[in-house]
């Protein structure tokens, strides 16, 4: 018995220990935990290695560790949620690292990040010129949260006052040829509409490799072979396809929209895409060349 309090007072300073030196590495080095998690995590797995592999070592004072490393963060836990003074302390907080296109090299220098690091963490989020940066906050997991300003955040249909339906969980309904009558039924259509949406691009189901539809009903088609069945130069096959595509997926949109000026533009550009699409097809060979 009297091991077993070694092995708790050990444990307790192993914790206080391992936490004070991950405090003071910073957020660098615990990427989508906060500092005690990521503390416990490491050494929970440590202790559950010694007590698998280590056969010298009292099985019970393993167990005993095992359960101070489970008891302490778990008590900590329904603390910090009655304590934000306490869940700052022990998660973190974030601190602002930009603001209006200003980097705030005082706040770096606290959580010892370099100018290079905060540059490589904006261009994961495909942000490369502070300049277009409104606000920056690096997270109390490791994350950077980026804010860009008004004029350089990408238009939204809300921006054009474009009302949009729901977005929907894409169905995959062509894999290697073959149509999956349960993904098409899950997007409530039908074979009769995907066939015809093939057509469009003279396509058949057995010359797909994959087949999508997405949100407002609209199909992304991945073929084996673009020129199969057609007779067309390459590039004029690639184009004609393409506008077939964006034709379909204008009429889908059409269908779909709730608002009528929107539905009028999709069916005028739709109509539009028609007539170049006949040109087109009357300047070159037929698109039927196999038939």
């Amino acid at each position: 018995m009297e091991g077993i309090g070694v092995i708790v007072l050990r444990s307790l300073g192993s914790i206080a220990m391992l936490f004070a030196i991950t405090r003071i590495l910073g957020k660098k080095q615990i990427s989508q935990l906060s500092f005690f998690e990521y503390v416990t995590g490491i050494t929970l797995g440590e202790l559950a290695g010694f007590l698998s592999t280590d056969i010298e070592a009292h099985y019970l004072h393993g167990v005993v560790a095992l359960a101070v490393w489970f008891v302490v963060p778990f008590l900590l836990e329904l603390t910090t949620l009655k304590s934000k003074w306490l869940r700052h302390f022990f998660e973190g907080k974030g601190t602002v690292v930009i603001r209006n296109g200003r980097v705030l090299e005082h706040h770096l220098k606290k959580e010892r990040y370099t100018a290079d690091e905060l540059m490589e963490q904006l261009r994961t989020k495909s942000v490369f010129q502070v300049a277009d940066v409104e606000f920056a906050m690096l997270e109390a997991s490791g994350e950077l949260s980026v804010l860009l300003k008004k004029e350089k955040q990408p238009l939204t249909p809300g921006d054009l006052g474009l009302k949009m339906g729901p977005d929907k969980l894409p169905h995959t309904v062509i894999v290697d040829g073959v149509v999956d009558d349960n993904e098409l039924a899950a997007s409530s259509l039908t074979r009769e509409w995907l066939n015809k949406q093939l057509a469009k691009i003279n396509a058949t189901a057995d010359n797909v490799f994959l087949a999508q539809i997405g949100d407002q009903n609209k199909l992304y088609v991945d073929l084996y072979d673009d020129s199969k069945g057609i007779s067309l130069e390459k590039p004029q096959v690639e184009l004609i396809s393409t506008l077939r595509q964006c034709t379909a997926d204008l009429d889908s949109f059409a269908n779909s929209a709730t608002d009528l000026n929107a539905r009028i533009k999709y069916e005028q550009t739709a109509s539009a895409l028609r007539d170049a699409l006949k040109q087109l097809s009357g300047g070159g060979k037929s698109t039927n060349g196999t038939e």
